[in-house]
């Protein structure tokens, strides 16, 4: 049979350097060569010897690393007691008496393993993952469908009720449309998670396959497995749906209810659910905030509040000790810190213990009967920055990387880290990095509120981690750029934010929608930044020490 010109072509094996044919071959490094790339080659790796023949002459062996002491020579052994690669002068230099392993050795048993992991990645992993994932696509499937057949019998029954108890729909509404997003952000996280390994774990696959053909022993022995991590199925998550009741008594009584929520109508009088749903909707925002007190603490420069109760907070700059003041101005109480510099983000838990940072230690410690006692030791490379103290008991911990290169948020219960947000659906960055904190707090839906300072930007993420919007500050049309500090939550989740740049604070909805600015109370670089249980604003300045308790609520 004669070969054809795209059989020829199909032989001829190019340079490893570039796309041209190849007639030399360098047997010391086991590479191929093209005329212009010899020079180049031997240029480049001067320092080694080199055997440059005609392709058809070259002989095919291992490459062995070269050695970082001696220059020219190979290390075809491996240091069992230093655990390094190592040459024949090294054998009888500094390694003398050791215990030594062959490389080729080394070098084939690494093979194997890769072909087993490879095989094993392959073969079984994967198809378990692409089942994993076709059973939470049919999961995502029912939700999908149930939540549409729950709105229909919700509209069906909407006909039955009087105009005056729309709003208990309305509601209705948005407690089913937030409920199917939570659910649908669960399942298709828990989706993301598996899906996301295939390609990864597919990749692998092809890589290895590479590794499996060179006879580069660096590339073999510089292997890093990832079978442990793919072993690691996601576990599989029970999102148990919801259900509509709905009854139905002409002339007598209409009632629905979905999970813990439930309105009646009757022909005497409405339900107390839905007294509560009209008692909630007249707070209102005041038309000008106004101040109820001012507090001088000598706190100077002031940087956290945090409220205690109704009238008294905690208060803290910079040094190592944290007061606690009332509205009168008089200190109650005081802790004094082992940080090195001072203490930082100072919450207060549900049941009234003080929380705060230490950060050159990396830890976030409690206040107990007098004493402290570290309650989480950070991860190495993280350092903790500002952190809120959740409604389940939970703690939320802002923390950046030692160069300030990146932040997360992380999430634990008690000493166990549970949850790391840093990232969205695509692989990008949540948050900014850089040398200023990230404060951030919980709202009551379970949105996580963080105030993004070296953005310049309040951004919301729901339970699971997933952007939910991002705030800018555009909307409020203040004279100087938005400089988000301290951030706080209210009992009817509205979100309230200290703009130091501006001397203002800006108070959105639990969506993002701009309500409008607080900024008629004489603030002067607000920083610090509490709510009492009866729903005052404390703000603290950073110039002048004083915090200002505010009423801003009907």
């Amino acid at each position: 049979m004669m070969a054809t010109p795209s059989s020829w072509a199909q032989d001829v094996i190019t340079c490893d350097f570039c796309d041209n044919p190849t007639p030399k071959f360098c047997n010391i490094c086991q590479v191929s060569l093209c005329v212009d790339c010899v020079s180049k080659h031997v240029e480049k790796f001067k320092s080694l010897a080199h055997d440059i023949v005609p392709f058809t002459k070259r002989k095919i062996k291992l490459v062995f690393p070269d050695c970082e002491i001696h220059p020219n020579e190979r290390c075809e052994a491996h240091c069992k007691k230093c655990d390094v690669p190592v040459c024949l002068k090294c054998i009888l230099g500094s390694h003398n008496g050791h215990r030594y392993e062959d490389m080729s050795d080394i070098f084939n048993k690494k093979k194997k393993d890769i072909e087993k992991e490879t095989q094993e990645i392959d073969s079984t992993i994967i198809p378990q993952y692409e089942e994993k994932n076709e059973e939470t696509e049919n999961k995502l499937s029912i939700a999908v469908t149930k939540f549409d057949e729950m709105d229909k019998e919700k509209e069906k029954h909407r006909k039955f009720w009087h105009q005056e108890i729309d709003t208990i729909f309305n509601k209705l509404g948005s407690l089913l449309n937030a409920m199917k997003e939570n659910h649908l952000a669960v399942l298709k996280s828990h989706q993301f998670k598996i899906k996301d390994r295939i390609p990864d774990m597919t990749q692998t696959v092809q890589q290895n396959k590479e590794i499996l053909k060179s006879k580069n022993v660096s590339a073999v022995t510089k292997y890093k497995s990832k079978l442990g991590e793919y072993r690691k199925m996601p576990a599989d998550i029970d999102v148990k749906l919801p259900s509509l009741k709905t009854k139905t008594v002409q002339g007598r009584e209409l009632s629905l209810e979905l999970e813990e929520y439930k309105a009646t109508l009757q022909q005497i009088s409405l339900s107390g659910l839905a007294d509560d749903v009209y008692k909630s909707s007249i707070r209102k925002l005041l038309d000008r905030a106004r101040v109820i007190a001012t507090i001088p603490t000598g706190v100077n420069p002031l940087y956290h509040v945090a409220c205690v109760g109704v009238d008294e907070a905690w208060v803290s700059g910079e040094d190592k000790t944290i007061r606690r003041v009332d509205i009168h101005g008089s200190v109650r109480d005081t802790v004094t810190t082992a940080c090195k510099y001072w203490p930082n983000g100072i919450p207060v838990t549900r049941q009234g213990e003080l929380v705060y940072i230490d950060g050159p230690n990396r830890t976030v410690n409690i206040v107990r009967d007098g004493r402290t006692q570290t309650l989480i030791t950070t991860p190495r490379g993280w350092k903790p920055a500002k952190l809120c103290c959740t409604k389940s008991g939970d703690i939320l911990v802002s923390m950046f990387t030692t160069d300030y290169s990146q932040t997360k948020v992380f999430r634990y219960q008690g000493h166990t880290m549970k949850q790391e947000i840093d990232r969205n659906e695509d692989g990008e960055p949540i948050y900014k990095g850089g040398q200023y904190p990230l404060y951030v707090v919980e709202n009551n839906n379970g949105d996580i509120v963080a105030s993004d300072v070296n953005a310049d930007t309040v951004v919301v993420v729901d339970k699971s981690g997933r952007v939910r919007f991002r705030y800018d500050g555009t909307p409020a049309r203040r004279k100087k750029s938005f400089d988000p500090r301290q951030i706080v939550t209210d009992s009817v989740s509205q979100i309230i934010v200290a703009d130091y740049n501006n001397d203002c604070l800006h108070i959105l909805d639990q969506n993002g929608q701009f309500l409008r600015c607080v900024d008629n109370c004489g603030l002067d670089g607000p920083v610090g930044l509490s709510v009492d249980s009866e729903g005052k604003l404390w703000v603290g300045s950073y110039h002048s020490g004083e915090v200002k308790v505010i009423q801003y609520m009907k």
